[in-house]
């Protein structure tokens, strides 16, 4: 039985982790949250403070910031993974300069991380649900550095394989889920 694949887009602090949870508690009991941004400041440590006060006790966090595909895989039909976020995973994949392994070079390293997320996205084969949380990181100015633009050009292609494949995608704008994408609506897309 195939788990259900959910999307939330959206803009620094528009509501996408909230939502998220909300559709979490609503899917099943045992939730696992997986946090992928690494503490490294008092700013990000007081977010992730306030993010693990929203979330109920009973709900599992796995802080991971590179290996995602391990953790879902000890996953079992009908558990929900909420992973938040795909943008700060791919941050941490794209500036470890040993993965995939030492030397790679940039477009070795993309078509590495899209296969990853490909991977991710298959676990929902074995009844799982995943929801993943991402920035919305193409709508703004071309970065200057040509890091920024590659990072930028992988969000984007990782954001549209995850949307492809996903069963709903939503858009959160100040603190508003827009539906963008459902099972009924899937047969428009290409």
């Amino acid at each position: 039985m195939k788990g259900k694949l959910i999307l939330v887009l959206g803009g620094s602090r528009s509501g996408k982790s909230e939502f998220a949870e909300k559709i979490a508690g609503r899917l099943g009991e045992r939730v696992v949250y997986i946090a992928t941004a690494a503490v490294l400041d008092g700013e990000m440590a007081e977010r992730v403070r306030l993010h693990r006060i929203r979330r109920p006790q009973l709900w599992e966090t796995v802080e991971e910031e590179k290996d995602i595909l391990s953790v879902l895989k000890k996953g079992r039909q009908g558990d929900v993974f909420i992973l938040d976020c795909i943008t700060i995973w791919l941050t941490n994949l794209l500036l470890d300069k040993n993965v995939p392994s030492p030397g790679v070079n940039p477009a070795e390293k993309m078509d590495y991380i899209l296969e990853q997320a490909v991977r991710l996205i298959s676990t929902v084969e074995t009844g799982l649900h995943l929801i993943a949380v991402a920035n919305e990181v193409g709508q703004g100015l071309v970065p200057e550095s040509s890091l920024g633009r590659v990072f930028r050009d992988l969000a984007g292609k990782v954001n549209q394989v995850f949307a492809a494949k996903a069963d709903q995608v939503f858009l959160t704008i100040a603190g508003i889920p827009v539906e963008i994408k459902s099972l009924t609506r899937s047969e428009w897309s290409g």
